[in-house]
């Protein structure tokens, strides 16, 4: 309902007063915006239309004083260098970065282009900024979650599925918030007695491969980590999970609208707007240096009843009082 609420919130935008409009009236503002998913996923849609409409909210009205050149690299790694050239062709004022895996890329090309990053794992730990606080260079942003967030997904799997002893991790081992989310459930693993299997996303093949071969074994469950690969292949993941009868828990809220049991993470919506909120301060003059990169102040856990009922779990009832939102 929440989504539904704001995309119909978004059509409201065009009857604002154009008084709250005129925001550096006769300068036209080029943003180029790199999303990693897909350009038909209604999640990057709605991402991007929480971005466009936190810039309407600024004044900033695309047509009149801003320009929006947007590309979409579906987490591969090849478009991403493509479309970073695309971008850079197009002499942009500052490009919104969605995700961690497109900031590396851009940063190689565009070295004093004002950069504004959403969903980032561990900035510093991967380069991107000298420190959260005083980001120095050309960018700055928003970070998805710390590491230690994943041992929470573990923790939130056996108190629905107490039984539980097995747990794939789908993980993308290319990039290094891959590794480190694993990592971080692996160091919890042992206190919550499962034995972790890793899987790559790089492919469907592979996933529906590694996940039907896990799935032989009993007492087994899915964590699912962030990253673009994963956003790729969200249906096949829950379609999975669905067969084998696996639990498996997420870290967006869209794979439980999609059908998805359980997820807990930052919402992904909010940063968007919050992103909006640094390009126009950038526009009119401050710089990415001085601005320092955010951090997440909640997390947001969403169950799927209707899915916990098909698995035949029981969700307990000190999670449902807890959760932000549920699905019947």
């Amino acid at each position: 309902m929440k989504r539904r609420a704001f995309i119909t919130f978004l059509g409201s935008a065009a009857a604002w007063p154009l008084a709250a409009r005129a925001q550096q009236a006769g300068k036209v503002s080029r943003i180029g915006v790199l999303m990693s998913l897909t350009a038909d996923d209604p999640e990057g849609q709605a991402r991007l239309a929480a971005f466009t409409l936190g810039l309407q909210q600024l004044g900033w009205i695309v047509g009149r004083n801003v320009q929006i050149d947007t590309r979409w690299s579906a987490g591969d790694a090849e478009d991403t260098r493509r479309h970073v050239t695309e971008l850079m062709a197009r002499a942009p004022d500052i490009i919104l970065a969605s995700g961690g895996s497109v900031v590396g890329p851009l940063l190689r090309v565009a070295r004093t282009v004002p950069i504004v990053f959403t969903q980032a794992i561990d900035p510093v730990g991967a380069g991107f900024v000298d420190n959260l606080a005083r980001p120095g260079g050309n960018v700055t942003g928003f970070t998805v979650f710390e590491y230690g967030i994943s041992g929470k997904w573990l923790e939130l799997l056996k108190e629905i599925a107490p039984r539980v002893t097995r747990a794939a991790v789908l993980r993308d081992a290319a990039v290094a918030s891959g590794i480190g989310q694993f990592g971080a459930i692996q160091s919890v693993a042992p206190s919550f007695g499962v034995e972790l299997s890793p899987v790559n996303v790089r492919d469907a093949a592979e996933i529906e491969r590694a996940v039907a071969a896990f799935a032989r074994s009993p007492n087994g469950c899915l964590i699912v980590t962030a990253g673009p690969s994963a956003n790729r292949h969200r249906d096949l993941i829950i379609t999975l999970a669905a067969r084998h009868q696996l639990p498996a828990v997420y870290s967006e809220r869209s794979f439980v609208a999609a059908g998805g049991l359980v997820s807990y993470g930052t919402d992904y919506i909010d940063q968007y707007r919050k992103a909006a909120g640094y390009v126009d301060r950038i526009l009119k003059g401050e710089k990415p240096a001085d601005l320092p990169v955010q951090t997440p102040t909640k997390y947001e856990l969403a169950i799927n009843l209707k899915t916990a009922k098909a698995l035949g779990v029981t969700v307990p009832q000190s999670l449902l009082a807890s959760a932000n939102e549920v699905i019947e």
